[in-house]
């Protein structure tokens, strides 16, 4: 029995998908860099150098469902429901909550007149009432705000897409294992349509969106979580993967190409990026997860990459964002160039990585080994 990236618990007689894993790193390496460069943008994706990084959520859902279909679907005679949620609780929940201690920890540093300009005059018992309630994952009201960017997780930004990754491990332990592929299909052709309608339609011609608790934000949200998840839990179950050489190096740079790609259509065409974004995610994501799932790692060097990059895929993106809290605001109250702020936006991101692996091996396994000790059946860890 072996345990991925993203929680997932192999039973020996299944192979595990290692370039599956690497290729959620590289996703989130990339995810950092985006997050870095947007200081320079003046809040214009259309300036954005890295200009669709944002998508990288998009494919860690397509991602996630192929995952857990592979690894569960043919599990549910010997699992309960109960083992599910403590297996999905025990991979996700001990680096949600150190993503909000490093945002609490962080917050005052990243105080700015022009972004933050209620952070310095937080109370500390408000900041420690919004980490606790961080830690559940609940997301807070608009006027429990104490950054003023409307996010539900206002200490650690990208834990909306957490919050929405638990509400799709609800319905696919409730509903959607227990559908055929053909109605299973169905869903995912009506989700398809509606990513379409989102990408085309939106007033700023993407997806980007679903970190705020109101209706529109909430809207994109399911509609961005609906396709890739019930996408890749389908292609998990129709697809016979081949066998493609250098797979990881031909899908590494497939996901750094879309999520790099500059902006389609300007000003002018808002709906050629948005139909952009929804293609992407309908068509090349999956093409992407087929082809690393068909491929093999050869070699120490290259399985040590791979793992090392799916080893820090989920506590990176998960604990780099208060970072990007303080370099954003360093940059825009200074005014700084990215001629002159590369230095430092450099050693941010390998601090990111940093802070990364030494949550993951001092904290995050640890803990994870203790809960599964403490709380999971022997039988249930053996299914």
């Amino acid at each position: 029995m072996e345990l991925n990236t993203n929680g997932a618990v192999y039973p020996d007689s299944k192979r595990h998908y290692e370039i599956l894993d690497g290729l959620r790193g590289v996703a989130a390496a990339v995810v950092v860099i985006f997050h870095l460069l947007e200081a320079f943008s003046g809040g214009d994706h259309h300036k954005q150098m890295i200009n669709h990084g944002y998508l990288a959520v998009d494919f860690f859902f397509l991602l996630s469902g192929f995952v857990i279909g592979y690894a569960y679907d043919d599990r549910w005679g010997k699992m309960t429901l109960k083992a599910f949620f403590k297996r999905r609780f025990i991979r996700l929940h001990p680096m949600i909550i150190m993503g909000m201690i490093i945002g609490a920890i962080g917050f005052y540093f990243s105080a700015s007149p022009i972004l933050f300009p209620g952070v310095s005059t937080t109370p500390v018992w408000k900041l420690l009432i919004i980490m606790l309630i961080g830690f559940t994952l609940i997301p807070i009201p608009k006027s429990m705000d104490i950054r003023g960017w409307q996010e539900m997780h206002p200490l650690d930004g990208p834990a909306w897409s957490l919050f929405f990754e638990y509400i799709a491990n609800i319905l696919y332990a409730f509903w959607l294992r227990k559908l055929s592929s053909r109605a299973l299909a169905i869903i995912v052709l009506l989700a398809g349509a509606a990513l379409i309608h989102l990408g085309v339609t939106s007033p700023k011609g993407d997806v980007i969106g679903g970190w705020s608790i109101d209706p529109e934000q909430l809207h994109i949200g399911f509609v961005r979580l609906l396709f890739p998840f019930t996408g890749g839990l389908l292609l998990s179950r129709i697809s016979k993967p081949g066998n493609i050489k250098n797979a990881f190096l031909w899908c590494s740079l497939l996901i750094i190409g879309v999520l790099s790609f500059p902006r389609i259509g300007g000003h002018e065409h808002l709906w050629a990026n948005g139909l952009y974004d929804s293609l992407s995610i309908i068509l090349l994501f999956p093409l992407i997860v087929y082809m690393g799932a068909s491929g093999r790692i050869q070699g120490k060097v290259l399985s040590s990459v791979c793992k090392f990059f799916g080893d820090i895929s989920y506590p990176l993106y998960i604990t780099h964002y208060p970072l990007i809290y303080i370099f954003t605001a360093w940059v825009v109250d200074n005014n700084i160039p990215l001629a002159e702020a590369w230095p430092t936006g450099l050693l941010t991101f390998f601090a990111s990585i940093a802070i990364a692996y030494g949550s993951l091996r001092l904290y995050d396994i640890p803990v994870r080994k203790w809960l599964t000790a403490r709380f999971m059946r022997k039988s249930d860890r053996t299914v």
